[in-house]
């Protein structure tokens, strides 16, 4: 037999050979089905909140200040300070969405001014924005008419972004005298908006850490405090939120939480533990009279 040296024939000879050779080989060997295995979601975890059908509009008695709800059913109010900020915020109202978490976004009204779009997608997305003052100061240091300057203009540059009006607000710090909460609750309707839930995320203690607290203290009617503003916040937030979920919480926005509210402020369905001093005289639930907890200047 004559075989043509031409090199093109040579590699076409060849690779005829080795495809009959693998194809004996491969007789031998039968891929096992696995049973176990399950294609990666194209959506993230897959848990979702279900769609909750309560109110969002809180009689006008509901109460001066709270710091989570009065509910036995498992509702949880998610709320995070500080922001918007460019790129932390988008990347978490991303991980809401895909779960059906509706929260509540504490705004301070610079960034608000700067980042007007973000506020619009939260609105878009079914999410509630709270007053967090203008420019993140202590109120308990300001008088009656500078308080009401950061409040008008945070209220304001809100309505101008995405065209709702906030129903609620708190204070920077937690720092508010029960006599401005009054005052404040007077001339614009907000009740104060306290938490039971605090994961002290601005200390940046790591994301597993932020997970651990809040999954450790959340129960029926909570209301958690968490920052957008910073980033390992977010970083943590897929493993909460999934971890609440599995555990059988929904999540509401605060004016739904207040819906379930009687007049009576500050409560709980169940007796809390003597809250702990911490600097500056404030007690860990954020109770007293006057709430303050020493944190770092604030930083856009």
């Amino acid at each position: 037999m004559i075989v043509p040296r031409h090199p093109f024939f040579l590699m076409t000879l060849s690779g005829l050979m080795m495809l009959v050779a693998c194809s004996a080989n491969d007789k031998s060997r039968k891929t096992k089905f696995n049973a176990g295995y399950r294609s990666p979601s194209l959506f993230g975890s897959g848990l979702r909140n279900p769609d909750i059908n309560l109110p969002s509009e809180f009689p006008s008695d509901v109460g001066i200040s709270h710091r989570r709800g009065r509910t036995d059913l498992p509702y949880i109010a998610m709320t995070f300070d500080d922001g918007p900020h460019p790129e932390n915020t988008p990347r978490l109202l991303d991980m809401l969405r895909e779960r059906n978490i509706k929260a509540t976004f504490y705004v301070i009204g610079r960034s608000v001014d700067m980042y007007p779009h973000i506020v619009r997608r939260m609105v878009a997305e079914g999410h509630e924005i709270g007053n967090h003052t203008w420019t993140h100061p202590n109120l308990t240091r300001m008088s009656n008419a500078s308080i009401r300057t950061e409040m008008d203009r945070t209220r304001n540059v809100i309505i101008s972004a995405c065209g709702v009006k906030p129903r609620t607000m708190r204070p920077p710090y937690g720092a508010l005298r029960e006599s401005q909460r009054a005052w404040i609750h007077k001339e614009y309707g907000y009740p104060t908006i306290m938490w039971n839930v605090d994961p002290r995320d601005w200390q940046r203690p790591g994301v597993s850490v932020v997970t651990s607290r809040i999954l450790d203290k959340t129960m029926n009617g909570s209301i958690v405090l968490a920052h957008d503003l910073h980033k390992p916040t977010v970083d943590a937030m897929p493993d909460t939120l999934d971890g609440l979920l599995k555990r059988g919480f929904q999540f509401v926005t605060v004016s739904q939480l207040l819906t379930l509210n009687s007049s009576l402020s500050d409560v709980s369905t169940k007796k809390p533990a003597q809250p702990k001093a911490v600097a500056g005289g404030a007690r860990q639930d954020g109770s007293e009279s006057l709430t303050f907890v020493k944190v770092p200047a604030f930083k856009q």
